[in-house]
């Protein structure tokens, strides 16, 4: 983007930059796409529309003119016939006009909603980090439906209004000459005093719009940990926080509205003021010349005029209202719009992933430039493909973090992480992603029957191969004892099913994918241990050839790994199997401790009698 385009300016809250009118018309006006020809015509419409309103008390003054000088019924008809067609051809002008601008104000709002979406979608981790959920929310919803409004008004009513206001004006001169001019003066006065309002308004807006985001997040933290609201009684303390929240929002919007109000009683006395200089000066010309230098025909033309202008000026009160609305709204869009993924295809991208060889080599990581220490230190590591590798360690220790960096839902800061001898920035995302299955530890399923969520991972998947898959994760047994079994629907969220039932339905829809690699961060902590083992076991008979990494806080989920990495504070600080890290590491022998009490003199004593047969 260039520079000259672009004020880089900082600002409070999510966006980093504000950008320049001409970005916003841009990035907006690409949205419009097929929609361009009702946006096209519109315009046309509203100016026959126009035109016509404006010849309309032309007509209809020299039509009384004629009924003063005594014209027949001859004349009378024939003025009475054009101005019914004249009428009609303007209803039509209007009606299509509204036709057109609706079809073209729903379809950018349509395409504004795919087009912010769909960019989501595009985002790495580190994009959404930078935008809350509520505010991308707030800015697919509220946001562009200010957008719809204002460009509504902006192809019709900004169209028509002004128009109007010239049209008339020039239409007084042409019928009342130089008294024409006050029209003039209140349209420059009501100009200034808009865009004095203007000034004042604008950083208000752009204050109310940062707490929409903060209300709504407000709104999602307490519907999604409403179980945890009330097990602790805590709706009080959630009630006086939305509360709170909202009154500052009301008192910014009772700022703004005290400050827009003041259009109305400016646009009175505007009016008041035209209309008694009109009839006094009017009047006062008729009487002096006897009708000869004003008749009461072009009274009542610059009478109409003067409605019609005043009429403009109140329209585009309401419009700049809009308007001034909408520009904050616009450049929160743009802000979406205009991000950038920070992690992209390569130019010639490898699309096969041969084997699940992981290979980090001295990995550093910082989830953002200006992080003041590593989430990762100068990790080095080496997994063969199909082996079994347990990560274990504190809260805190970044186990998540080192395998997000696997599929590529991050990118290193130093260093460079490597999934079958090749680095994963060499990879096209979906091929690297699609042999990387990941089960979070925030489980996710979506509202749909238990066969839809199984889809996600293979959507060619067939009955066979998803039965297949629950019998792997141990979820064909709860799944066979529901009403519907694989045709139960599921609730947004998985609502209507426990913690360890969501696990093993995301454990399958992982297996599904048939991958190269398949980590598990924690997916197995609301399981049993029983169920735990027989979900480990049937992985490593059934599926020798794929990559695991299991995720684990209890020891037991990861004692028969092939090999267990045990971190702390962002660093690998002991590597081995069970037993040797029972013997070398501090860390892992204080964890197993403290899980296993009961048992721990008992094994302990087996190792010692093994090492001295030894």
């Amino acid at each position: 983007m260039p520079t000259s385009t672009k004020k880089l300016v900082k600002r409070l809250g999510i966006g980093d930059v504000q950008y320049s009118f001409h970005d916003v018309i841009q990035t907006i006006g690409h949205s419009v796409r097929e929609y361009k020809k009702p946006a096209i015509l519109t315009p046309i419409f509203v100016t026959g529309e126009v035109v016509l309103e404006c010849v309309l008390p032309l007509v209809t003054a020299l039509l009384i003119d004629a009924i003063n000088l005594g014209g027949g019924m001859g004349a009378i008809a024939h003025y009475s016939v054009v101005l019914i067609c004249m009428a009609l051809a303007s209803l039509f002008f209007g009606t299509v006009a509204g036709i057109t601008c609706s079809e073209a104000s729903a379809g950018l709002a349509k395409n504004l909603r795919q087009d912010i979406f769909h960019q989501v979608q595009k985002f790495s981790f580190s994009n959404i980090d930078r935008f809350s959920t509520s505010s991308l929310v707030t800015r697919l919803t509220t946001d562009v439906n200010n957008v719809q409004q204002a460009y509504m008004m902006i192809i019709r009513t900004a169209i028509r209004s002004p128009m109007m206001l010239v049209f008339a004006i020039i239409m007084a001169f042409i019928t009342a000459g130089p008294m024409a001019v006050i029209y003039v003066v209140m349209a420059i006065f009501l100009g200034f005093f808009l865009f004095l309002i203007s000034i004042k308004v604008m950083p208000i807006f752009r204050r109310i719009f940062r707490k929409y985001d903060r209300l709504n997040d407000s709104v999602e933290e307490n519907v999604s940990g409403i179980r945890v609201v009330k097990s602790f009684v805590r709706e009080d303390y959630e009630k006086k926080k939305f509360d709170k929240a909202s009154g500052t929002l009301y008192h910014d919007f009772v700022h703004v509205e005290r400050i827009l109000a003041w259009n109305q009683p400016v646009m009175t006395i505007a009016v008041d003021t035209i209309y008694a200089f009109v009839i006094y000066f009017g009047s006062k010309a008729v009487i002096i010349s006897q009708g000869q230098l004003m008749g009461l025909g072009q009274i009542s033309a610059l009478i109409t005029y003067g409605f019609s202008v005043l009429i403009s000026l109140m329209m585009l009160s309401m419009i700049f209202v809009m308007i001034t609305m909408s520009i904050e709204s616009s450049q929160r869009i743009t802000e979406v719009l205009k991000e950038t993924s920070d992690i992209s295809n390569p130019k010639d991208p490898i699309m096969k992933v041969p084997d699940g060889r992981i290979d980090f080599d001295h990995v550093s990581f910082k989830y953002s430039a200006n992080a003041s220490r590593m989430a990762l230190s100068n990790v080095n590591l080496h997994i063969r493909s199909g082996e079994t590798i347990g990560i274990i360690g504190g809260t805190g220790s970044s186990k998540s973090t080192l395998i997000q960096l696997v599929s590529r839902l991050y990118d290193t800061t130093e260093g460079a992480v490597s999934v079958g001898g090749h680095d994963v920035r060499d990879y096209d995302l979906d091929t690297l992603r699609g042999a990387v299955a990941v089960v979070l530890q925030r489980n996710v399923l979506f509202s749909g029957t238990i066969k839809d969520n199984l889809r996600w991972g293979n959507k060619k998947a067939t009955d066979e191969q998803m039965l297949a898959a629950c019998k792997l994760a141990q979820a064909d047994e709860f799944i066979q004892r529901m009403p519907k079994g694989y045709d139960t629907y599921i609730e947004q969220g998985g609502t209507n099913v426990s913690g360890g039932q969501k696990q093993r339905l995301c454990i399958a829809r992982a297996l599904l994918k048939n991958p190269k690699v398949l980590i598990l961060d924690d997916s197995t902590s609301a399981v049993d241990t029983k169920t735990d083992k027989l979900i480990r076991q049937a992985m490593k008979s059934y599926i020798p050839d794929t990559t695991k990494i299991i995720i684990a806080q209890r020891t037991s989920s990861v004692e028969d790994a092939d090999r267990i990495i045990v971190m702390n504070d962002g660093r690998i600080v002991d590597i081995g199997n069970h037993e040797e890290l029972l013997r070398s590491s501090d860390i892992y022998r204080e964890i197993y401790t403290t899980q296993n009490k009961q048992s721990h003199d008992v094994k302990i004593g087996e190792i010692e009698k093994e090492a001295q047969h030894v």
